[in-house]
């Protein structure tokens, strides 16, 4: 189990370097869009991204 949560942490990071390696100009401006979001925005986005996470999951498994 600890070692598919290692590569898994491991691929986050991968796909997380991605767009700051390939447009950090796009990068930097979503970074500002981000910090002028509100709470709520924000909240939002992550429940997506979990839900999202979480369908994945569950087709691949």
């Amino acid at each position: 189990m600890w070692h598919e949560l290692w590569v898994a942490f491991a691929l986050m990071l991968v796909i997380e370097g991605v767009l700051p390696f390939l447009s950090p100009a796009a990068w930097r401006g979503l970074m500002k869009n981000l910090l002028e979001a509100d709470d709520a925005a924000l909240r939002i986005g992550g429940f997506v991204s979990m839900m999202a996470g979480l369908g994945l999951l569950y087709l691949v498994n």
